[in-house]
């Protein structure tokens, strides 16, 4: 049954529906469209019904939690609804719809229930602020996604690095997730301010020095699983980036430890004449992202090897 207060909110894209209800039905791929999405995944699936795990924002505040989803592709609809959430939301669910216009164009349109925690106007009125600032954004990203999807493939950049540690995931760990203290470990860092108002989820603004003296400052949401992984979205990201999303994952083996750092990278083609010159490319965008941004995580990952083997040193008898 849906809940007492429903919203709706919609947008015509001139795309075919299979494009759009392709784009939904992967949520993995949401932190790159939606900039609310922090991390989503698939955690159960069977048939047209799943279960996925979210994190985002809403009102400048990050969310998390799990949701049951239905997809009816020839209906063109998805159908969710949130199996336990956090406060102020006592419960929601909703739609989303994709009607066809023409061959190339949809309306979409996106529906939501909910209730809040003792039904308080103050709550009532905190969910619809954060519905409708998320959905006009999730809206208006899915258009631009839509409708330039034969360019992302250009655009987007996936790439790693990795380094064997003689010591155990969990010092390794530490060294990742205690990034308040970046600024006394990492030459390239020349700034910290970290909050973890909820256990795992961190808020992290960094300034970084480049290679070619010049500095920047990142805004990132961080949600972390002892010992193993951190997931990671810049919420401000350089110039160069449009979205930077990421992850730190941890691989113990008998002692010693893989430790990889994932990036994945949207280049924005407008800022690339002021970056890098008039005469660059996007080809030549992505070699930068992944020379600085490789240069940056493959220094992090020796420091906490360093810290990580030191602390296995430090115990020998």
């Amino acid at each position: 049954m849906p809940y007492p207060h429903e919203t709706e909110h919609q947008i015509r894209v001139r795309a075919d529906a299979d494009t759009v209800f392709g784009l939904l039905a992967d949520v993995s791929r949401w932190p790159l469209i939606f900039p609310p999405t922090v991390h989503a995944e698939q955690i159960e699936r069977e048939g047209d019904t799943e279960r996925i795990r979210i994190w985002a924002t809403a009102n400048d505040k990050v969310k998390g939690w799990i949701s049951r989803r239905t997809l009816d592709r020839s209906g063109l609809r998805i159908r969710f609804r949130q199996e336990a959430s956090q406060a102020p939301v006592a419960g929601m669910g909703g739609t989303w719809l994709i009607e066809p216009v023409t061959d190339d164009e949809v309306r979409v349109r996106l529906l939501h229930d909910f209730r809040a925690v003792g039904d308080s106007a103050e709550n009532i009125a905190w969910i619809e602020q954060a519905i409708d600032r998320n959905s006009d954004a999730e809206l208006a990203a899915l258009k631009r996604a839509a409708e330039s999807a034969g360019e992302a493939h250009e655009l987007e950049l996936s790439f790693s690095d990795a380094v064997r540690i003689a010591g155990p995931a969990e010092a390794v760990y530490d060294f990742i997730n205690e990034a308040d203290r970046w600024q006394e470990r990492l030459p390239h860092v020349t700034g910290v301010d970290l909050t973890e108002e909820v256990p795992g989820v961190q808020m992290l603004t960094m300034e970084t020095r480049t290679a070619d003296g010049n500095s920047h400052t990142t805004t990132s949401v961080r949600v972390c699983r002892p010992s193993s992984q951190i997931l990671y979205k810049q919420l401000k990201t350089p110039a160069l980036m449009a979205v930077h999303t990421g992850e730190w994952r941890l691989e113990e083996d008998q002692g010693s430890t893989l430790a990889t750092s994932f990036h994945t990278v949207v280049v924005k083609p407008e800022a690339i004449a002021d970056i890098l010159g008039p005469q660059a490319t996007v080809g030549d965008a992505r070699t930068y992202l992944r020379d600085a941004l490789g240069r940056n995580s493959t220094a992090t990952l020796r420091h906490a090897k360093a810290y990580a083997e030191a602390s296995v040193t430090s115990r020998l008898p």
